[in-house]
C-alpha cells in the first residue's frame, strides 16, 4: 500500500504508534480525533463512550496538505515506512484516523524482546500472568515471587524502554527475570510516560491487561542522581539578528573555554553551517526551520556524550528553538539559550555585509527582521546587548553564569 503523502512522526508519536499496530492499546486502532482527545482529557472516555485513560494523538504541521479521506506514510527517522494512516478528521493541528502496518520497525537494541501482546497470550496459554511494569531497577523480587505464588501466576516483565534510558530499563529487566526463574517471561514496551502520575499508571495497567495480565503491579519510579554539571553536555544556543554580534560572541565564547580547558567544545556558526552541513537549503521558512534542526541535532548528539556545544544560528522562529531544546534535553543534556538582543537599528548600522540594505532594497527576499519576523524568545536563559559593551565584556557576560552553574569549573 501506498500514499500520496508522508511524514516522519516524533518519537512520542512513534512509540504510540508501535503500541496501535501491536494491539497494546487496545481497544483503540488509531490516533484520535480532537474531539476524542479531548473527552479522555476531561472525562477519562472517548466520545463514544468507550473508557481510556490518555489521549494518544498525532499531529501535522499546518501547511501538510494532508485532508480527510487522505493517506499519510508514515516512516521511522531512517525513512522506513511503518505505517499507513487514513485520516478521517483533522482539527485544532490533530489528524485522526485509523493506522495499518506496512513493515515491522527496526528497533536496534534488544529488538528481539519486543514482543507483541499477541506472541506474549499465546505463550501464557491458559495460565494467569502477574505482569510488572518497569521504568527501572526493582527493588524487591522477594515480593513479587510471593505474590506470584500465591495468585499461582507467572511473573511477566514489561519493561517500558522510551527514551535514553530504555537501553537500561531492559537491562534491568533481564536481570530481574534470571533472578526470578526461566519460567518468568518479558516483552519490551516502548510506552512513553505521561505528565500525570496517575494517568500513567492507569495507562499501564492497559497495557498490562492487553498483554494478558490478570494482576498488575507497577514498579518503583527510579531515582536519578545527575552527575556535576561540569561532566554534564550542554549545548549553549545563541539567537539574535544578523549583525547582532552572535557569532562574534559565540566564537569569543569557543575561544575562553579552549585557553580554560576541561570542556570538549563544538562550536556550530550558522554561516559555517548554511555552507556545509545544510547546503542547497534555501531561506523559506521550511528550509530555515530545517536548518535549525539539522543544527539542533548536531549539537544534541555533541551533548549526548558529555559535550559542550556552541552554536550561532539566527533562528528566529521560537517554535524551532524549543525543538532544539527539546532535543537535547532529550538526550539528558542542558540548554542555555542566549539571546543577543541588540536592537535593529544598531544591526543595521553595523550591516559589514550590506544585507539590511539589500533587504530594504527588495534585493534579498525573506530577510530577518526586515520581509521576515524575529520572534523574540520569551524564554531566554541570558540576554546579552552588544551595543555599548565591547566583545570581552560580552562573553564575559556568558562565561561567568557558566562558572556559577557549574558547568565550567
Amino acid at each position: 500500500m501506498t500514499a500520496p503523502f508522508e511524514w516522519t512522526p516524533d518519537a512520542h508519536e512513534l512509540a504510540d504508534l508501535e503500541l496501535l499496530l501491536s494491539g497494546a492499546f487496545q481497544p483503540l486502532t488509531g490516533f484520535m480525533s480532537s474531539a476524542d482527545a479531548h473527552s479522555v482529557d476531561g472525562h477519562g472516555v472517548l466520545t463514544d463512550g468507550t473508557s481510556w485513560p490518555a489521549p494518544v494523538t498525532f499531529a501535522l504541521p499546518d501547511d501538510h496538505p494532508a485532508a480527510p479521506g487522505d493517506q499519510v506514510t508514515l516512516r521511522d527517522p531512517e525513512g522506513a515506512a511503518l505505517a499507513v494512516l487514513t485520516v478521517t478528521d483533522r482539527h485544532d493541528g490533530l489528524v485522526a484516523g485509523p493506522v495499518e502496518a506496512l513493515d515491522a520497525p527496526e528497533h536496534g537494541p534488544f529488538a528481539r524482546l519486543r514482543l507483541t501482546p499477541a506472541e506474549i497470550r499465546k505463550e501464557l496459554g491458559e495460565r494467569p500472568a502477574l505482569a510488572v511494569t518497569m521504568r527501572g531497577p526493582l527493588d524487591d523480587l522477594g515480593e513479587i515471587a510471593a505474590t506470584a505464588r500465591e495468585l499461582g501466576a507467572v511473573v511477566l516483565l514489561l519493561p517500558l524502554a522510551f527514551g535514553e534510558g530504555g537501553p537500561a530499563v531492559v537491562r534491568a529487566a533481564l536481570k530481574a527475570r534470571e533472578r526470578l526463574g526461566e519460567d518468568a517471561l518479558l516483552a519490551v514496551v516502548p510506552l512513553a510516560r505521561r505528565d500525570d502520575p496517575s494517568i500513567d499508571l492507569e495507562l499501564r495497567e492497559r497495557v498490562a491487561e492487553a498483554y494478558g495480565a490478570t494482576e498488575h503491579l507497577a514498579g518503583p519510579e527510579p531515582v536519578t542522581l545527575p552527575g556535576p554539571p561540569h561532566r554534564r553536555g550542554l549545548v549553549v544556543f545563541f539567537t539574535g539578528l544578523s549583525g547582532s554580534g552572535k557569532s562574534t560572541v559565540a566564537r569569543g565564547l569557543r575561544d575562553a573555554l579552549l585557553e580554560r580547558g576541561g570542556r570538549t567544545v563544538t562550536y556550530l556558526d550558522g554561516d559555517v553551517v548554511r555552507r556545509l552541513l545544510s547546503a542547497g537549503l534555501t531561506f523559506s521558512k521550511q528550509d530555515r526551520d530545517l536548518n535549525i534542526r539539522r543544527i539542533g541535532f548536531v549539537a544534541a548528539e555533541a551533548a549526548r556524550h558529555g559535550g559542550l556545544a556552541i552554536c550561532a544560528p539566527i533562528a528566529p522562529y521560537a517554535a524551532t528553538r524549543e525543538e532544539v531544546r527539546e532535543m537535547v534535553e532529550a538526550v539528558g543534556a542542558d540548554f542555555l539559550l542566549v539571546h543577543v538582543a541588540t536592537p535593529l537599528e544598531e544591526c543595521e548600522r553595523r550591516d559589514r555585509k550590506g544585507l539590511y540594505a539589500k533587504a530594504r532594497a527588495g534585493l534579498i527576499p525573506e530577510f530577518t527582521g526586515i520581509s521576515d519576523p524575529y520572534e523574540d524568545p520569551d524564554d531566554a536563559d541570558l540576554v546579552v546587548d552588544t551595543t555599548s559593551i565591547s566583545v570581552d565584556q560580552a562573553v564575559r557576560q556568558v562565561l561567568d553564569p557558566l562558572i556559577r552553574g557549574g558547568w565550567v569549573r
